[in-house]
């Protein structure tokens, strides 16, 4: 009789399960985390970072899931509800560090890393139950995102790297155009590469400058003898 009996009760505990979670809240914390965490990863999207809609989305849910099962893995007796929580920031601290790429003389990838990182603690914010704070720091984490960088290069303020590639047919002259310019922008031609495809020589460089400056030396290439072409090319994780 025990054995039928045991059979029998399972069913009703996991109704029982089933009640608790929604009285908990859970599933409306599980969604307000996929949401937030969805809103930052749009932005980032609309800018072609990697970390898009999707990337935020799971991490922020996956931060409020592990939150919640913190507490109900450590029991009722247990005095460490944050056990496995606390273990969030550091597997998250490996995930943006996959994101930051070093390349030459600049890094990229610094604020995709970091908006990983702060999405993380939204979703730990939503899996504790507190709404009202989650969703102010995900409008933070977007005005940061997008109006403070909008700012940021419209005031000439920020400095981002850019690949010029400037296309003519002679490579010697159009090399003392290029340095010419360069000699007025006040800047140093390094990590050049050129090559030919049939008639058309190429010449390619990075260079790290203000938006005002990226402009200025554009329009001296552009202007410069020599030089038929002049292309730039940003890498999108370039923050």
């Amino acid at each position: 009789m025990n054995a039928p009996q045991a059979v029998l009760s399972q069913p009703f505990q996991f109704d029982q399960l089933q009640q608790m979670v929604v009285a908990n809240g859970a599933i409306g914390r599980l969604l307000l985390a996929a949401l937030l965490g969805g809103l930052v990863g749009l932005e980032r999207e609309l800018n072609r970072k990697s970390a898009g809609v999707r990337t935020n989305l799971l991490i922020c849910m996956g931060s409020a899931f592990f939150t919640l099962l913190s507490a109900e893995l450590a029991g009722d007796s247990s005095t460490n509800k944050g056990q496995v929580a606390a273990n969030i920031v550091q597997g998250i601290g490996f995930l943006g560090a996959g994101l930051i790429l070093h390349n030459r003389s600049r890094v990229s990838g610094l604020a995709s890393a970091a908006s990983i990182w702060v999405v993380a603690s939204i979703g730990m914010a939503c899996g504790a139950g507190l709404y009202v704070a989650a969703a102010v720091g995900a409008l933070i984490v977007i005005a940061a995102l997008a109006v403070v960088g909008f700012l940021e290069k419209r005031a000439n303020l920020k400095t981002y790297p850019v690949t010029y590639e400037a296309r003519g047919n002679d490579q010697p002259l159009m090399l003392q155009s290029i340095l010419t310019a360069m000699d007025h922008a006040g800047q140093r031609l390094t990590d050049m590469e050129s090559d030919a495809i049939g008639v058309i020589q190429r010449i390619s460089f990075p260079l790290a400058a203000t938006r005002r400056q990226h402009e200025r030396l554009k329009a001296e290439l552009t202007a410069g003898p020599h030089i038929d072409q002049v292309f730039i090319f940003r890498d999108p994780e370039d923050d």
